[in-house]
């Protein structure tokens, strides 16, 4: 059997991401050869760099390339440091709009190795991406905030039937996928119904209808601030959580903690064709050139996204090549340690452990 090639974006970004991107793309390089696929990385202006080269954090060649990819990775931006006039709207914002990327994926579970305020956690949240509360997502023009009066700040929220369905019926392929041996698919529906009626409530009711279609799926529901607690008190009794976008947003960095740090929580941007790799922390510029971030986030941005791109596209490899990554990576969480995880590995060296056990598996 031959070599296949597959073509690739890459966004390196602001920040630690010149330091974890090319560490996470050497990983990806090790886990494709070992399947045969030869990924020919297709390198985008992107962030600072590309307001300094072509006057845009987003240039219109980067989207023009994207425009034919169904795969890329995206590193942190750090838009706080752009230049007047090129921080309004975020780069995550114009790639999440043009693409449509309603689906963000964001795992937590604990690694051995990895000292977890819950050891026992292991959740799959589910986040509408594209409504919600957010200003930037909910109006055709302008912002969702705005001020009627110097004193006044209004805020608009938008939640739609389709939308919810949408992604109701992936975090239900989710919790399909994820049941394991003789253990029934889970998912919790959270929402605010309680107070936001009309909003979460038609969150709520969507995706009660869309899970009623999967008998095979045993559906729960919890208001946000209950789920907050429960996932600090038992963890262990969820699954995957669907909910709407500032909830999915507040729950995920709690999860990521209690697994250990944000900078092991790795994040995917979906659509019904394409799938971005982009971690859910920031830039971290305090430490950026340093050589001492930790990669982690990205890898497992990356690997998540390799899965889902694969198993879009029917691409059995690619889905084997994202599941040597994760194997990789938690084998060298056992052993080896960036600093802010305790341990003193460098970014390169944490990397180049995952490099030379990605071939074991």
């Amino acid at each position: 059997m031959g070599v296949s090639e597959r073509r690739f974006g890459v966004l390196t970004g602001d920040g630690i991401g010149p330091e974890i991107v090319p560490a996470a793309v050497a990983i990806a390089d090790a886990a494709a050869a070992a399947e045969l696929i030869q990924i020919d990385w297709q390198e985008l202006p992107f962030g600072l760099s590309a307001i300094a080269s072509h006057g845009d954090p987003v240039p219109a060649q980067t989207l023009s390339a994207l425009d034919g990819l169904g795969f890329w990775i995206v590193g942190p931006h750090d838009s706080a440091a752009y230049p007047p006039g090129h921080g309004d709207r975020t780069p995550g914002a114009t790639l999440r709009t043009r693409y449509e990327l309603f689906a963000n994926l964001r795992p937590a579970r604990a690694f051995t190795g990895v000292p977890a305020l819950r050891p026992d956690i292991d959740v799959l949240i589910v986040r509408e991406n594209t409504e919600g509360f957010y200003a930037d997502r909910n109006m055709a023009a302008g912002s969702g905030e705005f001020m009627p009066t110097p004193d006044v700040a209004l805020a608009v929220g938008l939640v739609t039937r389709a939308a919810s369905e949408r992604i109701a019926r992936v975090a239900c392929a989710a919790a399909i996928e994820r049941a394991g041996s003789g253990r029934r698919p889970q998912l919790t529906i959270v929402h605010k119904a309680n107070v936001l009626r009309m909003t979460t409530g038609l969150f709520r009711d969507a995706c009660r209808d869309v899970a009623a279609e999967f008998p095979e799926i045993e559906v729960s529901e919890q208001h946000v601030d209950a789920m907050a607690a429960l996932l600090v008190r038992r963890p262990a009794d969820f699954d995957v959580l669907v909910t709407e976008n500032l909830f999915g947003d507040v729950l995920s960095d709690l999860a990521g903690e209690l697994a250990g740090s944000l900078g092991i929580a790795g994040s995917v941007n979906s659509s019904e064709s394409r799938v971005m790799a982009q971690a859910t922390h920031g830039a971290a510029p305090d430490i950026a050139g340093r050589g001492i971030a930790n990669p982690v986030a990205m890898i497992a941005s990356v690997a998540m996204g390799f899965r889902r791109h694969g198993q879009m596209t029917d691409d059995a490899a690619l889905v084997a090549a994202g599941a040597r990554i994760d194997a990789a990576v938690a084998d060298t969480l056992a052993h080896t340690a960036t600093r802010d995880l305790g341990g003193d590995a460098t970014t390169a060296e944490f990397a180049a452990a995952v490099v030379r056990r990605v071939a074991e598996h």
